[in-house]
């Protein structure tokens, strides 16, 4: 249990971040106006109709209020540049990486997603169900923690502070569709509850629940933690927007792809692709293949799933996948001392707020090893091409390699070669994502609430995955 008045700041940031001065660029991003973003993103991109852009920055979410997108800064040929999302997650990781845009706000957008996003979705609750509240969390206790002690200075009453890991779930159990928490061996009900749990939540959190639960499993399996239906919500929502000249940025994507077919698929692209089981998240089941013994290697393994995602894959000028709308390549950071070019993509983290679709924080990551001129044999292309920071201990446990944090400080984020319309593209491709999820999420209820299985099994009919989830 967490009372009110037990923040410290230092347990909620990485040391670097919170001795950290944000760049001024970015602090003023962070400030800027809707109207002055609408306003400039409609005058470096005059094809696009300003109010359609005012009516998706201003939707009214329902089920996906929190989220993070990957993105990554390339060009194209002709030295096109533009920002691509590579998936938006529905518990994102950031601010323990974002330093404070207010010295004096020592709380920093933890309390701000709170205020803005967790509180205003409370209201009234207490009607339905007569409970308390908690954070739950499978991962990334640096953040998870924070947001317990936010929420129960915000709220002022305690939070319970629960794990819920894959294989555990002795804690938290579900009631007619009410989260119970056992603490001190009493059973005790909880009306709402701030999720961060990553590792398929929908096998032990009912996409029906009654408990008001931020965010749902169900924008998870709409998207959120689901690239299979995200790439489908995408291209709906394009189709959508294509009248008023706007467009989500994607790689090249096919879906629903076999196990046996994927090579098929490689070799259409000119032999470079990215391969993915869309149900994994954290870096993990993600696999970059520009070598035939990359590809061997990918087809030894075993996998829980049946189907995959094979998209175009983003690398060096000279070695990118070959699709119908050409190459693009990664822009990267700006050369080092040793004139090395590294990967980079960059975190952009939005809430849903009582006046609009909102920025939060941003931070980036780079590759391990800069990226090469030419493909060798033997070459390990993940270690050039994969930015995930997450990675899994021996013992089943997360660790983050932070030597490849590049924050958005006066010292990092010049490296990233960035300006402030570049900001404004990844902030719109987020929400334009975003929002894409959130209404395949809300396709994917009938009138009473209640989960349409059949559309979501005709959208994504992998057996392995529809035997995890756990309706009510």
């Amino acid at each position: 249990m967490i009372l009110p008045g037990d923040f410290e700041p230092h347990h909620h940031w990485y040391g670097k971040a919170l001795n950290a001065t944000i760049h001024p660029m970015i602090s003023f991003f962070l400030n800027l106006e809707q109207e002055r973003i609408v306003t400039r993103y409609c005058h470096m991109h005059p094809s696009v109709q300003r109010d359609k852009l005012k009516e998706i920055l201003n939707h009214k979410v329902k089920y996906f209020p929190w989220a993070g997108a990957d993105l990554l800064n390339v060009t194209s040929a002709t030295g096109k540049r533009q920002m691509v999302v590579i998936e938006n997650n529905s518990c994102p990781s950031g601010q323990k990486s974002m330093p404070l845009v207010d010295d004096n706000q020592e709380q920093g957008s933890y309390r701000l997603l709170i205020e803005r996003t967790f509180k205003p979705r409370l209201k009234n609750l207490r009607n339905r169900i007569n409970g308390g509240l908690a954070v739950i969390y499978d991962k990334n206790e640096m953040e998870t923690s924070g947001y317990a002690e936010v929420i129960a200075d915000v709220m002022n009453e305690p939070v319970y502070y629960v794990p819920f890991f894959k294989n555990e779930c002795q804690n938290v159990r579900f009631v007619d569709g009410v989260m119970e928490i056992l603490f001190e061996e009493e059973w005790i009900p909880i009306r709402a509850a701030f999720r961060y749990v990553t590792q398929k939540p929908w096998n032990r959190i009912p996409v029906n629940a009654k408990t008001r639960i931020i965010n749902p499993t169900l924008a998870c399996l709409a998207g959120g933690r689901n690239k299979m239906v995200a790439a489908k919500a995408y291209d709906i929502f394009n189709a959508e927007l294509m009248p008023y000249g706007l467009k989500i940025n994607i790689p090249e994507t096919i879906w629903d792809v076999s196990k046996n077919e994927i090579p098929l698929w490689v070799r259409k692209m000119g032999g470079h692709a990215v391969i993915k089981v869309p149900y994994s998240n954290a870096g993990q089941g993600v696999y970059t293949i520009v070598t035939e013994e990359e590809l061997d290697t990918f087809m030894e393994l075993e996998f829980d799933y049946d189907l995959f995602i094979v998209q175009s894959l983003i690398g060096n000028s000279n070695w990118s996948s070959t699709t119908s709308s050409g190459k693009l390549y990664h822009v990267g950071t700006i050369p080092n001392q040793k004139n090395q070019t590294f990967v980079a993509d960059i975190r952009m983290m939005v809430c849903a707020t009582e006046t609009g679709i909102q920025p939060l924080c941003t931070y980036a990551r780079r590759a391990e090893k800069p990226l090469v001129d030419n493909i060798l044999t033997g070459t390990d292309s993940w270690s050039m091409l994969g930015t995930n920071l997450s990675f899994k201990h021996e013992d089943g446990s997360w660790g983050s390699d932070t030597n490849r944090l590049v924050l958005m400080d006066r010292r990092d984020f010049n490296k990233l070669g960035i300006g402030l319309d570049d900001l404004i593209e990844a902030y719109i491709q987020t929400v334009l994502s975003m929002v894409a999820i959130d209404k395949m999420a809300q396709t994917l209820v009938n009138k009473q609430g209640r989960f349409r299985s059949k559309l979501f099994k005709s959208l994504n009919d992998d057996q392995s995955l529809l035997d995890e989830i756990l309706i009510d």
